[in-house]
């Protein structure tokens, strides 16, 4: 697969940051991965936004640059940065919705309160625009008109970010920061204090199983379609497999956030397998 300089930067900036989804973008066609991968970066860019900057004004800056690039790519006048080159080639190699992607920068505000999302419906809300719709618009890159394909690739990346808070909650809390949903907190009990000192309680495991349960549905429900997915569009919901072994560590580690092991290498081998069955 021959790259240009910002195909290529976009595939690094996947390998050492996002290596998952890097690794499941290597079994698409390979005149499709390219599209993939700038789709990660750009995901990348303004996902990571919270992390590097000091207050919210600064991030609402970042994130405001970003619509404007947006809008200049489809107004025709680019801005010079080589995840916006390559995203510009992917839009219009496959007519990739704006909305789409302006909806995955507004999304990426609510990472700039520290607060809980008040239901479970809010934080299902927040993964399904933003890893939701990050993979409807991969899977708009497989397939043309394909709505079933792209249900279910929302479902799956909707999961993977349920997942993903669901691990991710001993880092978020050494900054005071929250993802379990207000209604889980309240409905177990669990002591935000006790939770910012990273203390292990059962009422922060149950929430957290429950958090998995719903990420499990999502997982179903896209699995359930699978007749009506082309072969090769399923290659585009392989993060389904690598959701089942999150799943069953942090089903090993109890539910306790604070347990889960590190993530292993992912089982490139396993998901040959799967991709050459048309399997996720």
């Amino acid at each position: 697969m021959s790259l240009t300089a910002s195909e290529q930067y976009c595939l690094d900036e996947g390998r050492r940051h996002d290596h998952d989804r890097y690794l499941t973008a290597l079994f698409l066609p390979a005149e499709r991965r390219a599209a993939a991968l700038a789709l990660y970066a750009f995901n990348l860019e303004i996902a990571r936004t919270r992390e590097i900057v000091s207050e919210p004004l600064l991030g609402q800056i970042r994130l405001q640059w970003w619509r404007e690039t947006i809008e200049g790519l489809f107004a025709g006048n680019p801005r010079e940065h080589p995840v916006v080159d390559a995203l510009g080639a992917a839009i219009r190699g496959h007519d990739l919705s704006r909305e789409r992607l302006d909806g995955l920068i507004d999304a990426r505000e609510a990472d700039l309160d520290d607060g809980p999302p008040p239901d479970v419906e809010s934080l299902e809300a927040y993964a399904a625009e933003t890893s939701g719709e990050l993979s409807a618009l991969v899977m708009q890159t497989l397939v043309r008109g394909g709505e079933t394909s792209i249900t279910a690739a929302r479902g799956v990346g909707t999961a993977w970010a349920i997942i993903g808070l669901a691990r991710a909650v001993g880092f978020h809390a050494q900054t005071q920061r929250i993802y379990i949903p207000e209604d889980l907190l309240s409905e177990y009990e669990v002591e935000r204090r006790r939770l910012f000192d990273l203390k292990p309680s059962a009422g922060l495991n149950r929430s957290i199983e429950a958090m998995v349960t719903r990420a499990e549905t999502f997982i179903a429900d896209a699995r359930s379609s699978s007749p009506d997915i082309p072969k090769s569009a399923r290659r585009g919901l392989l993060l389904a497999s690598l959701a089942d072994r999150h799943i069953a560590a942090i089903r090993k580690a109890g539910f306790d956030p604070f347990a889960i092991p590190a993530a292993q290498a992912s089982p490139v081998l396993r998901l040959a397998w799967a991709a050459w069955r048309g399997r996720y």
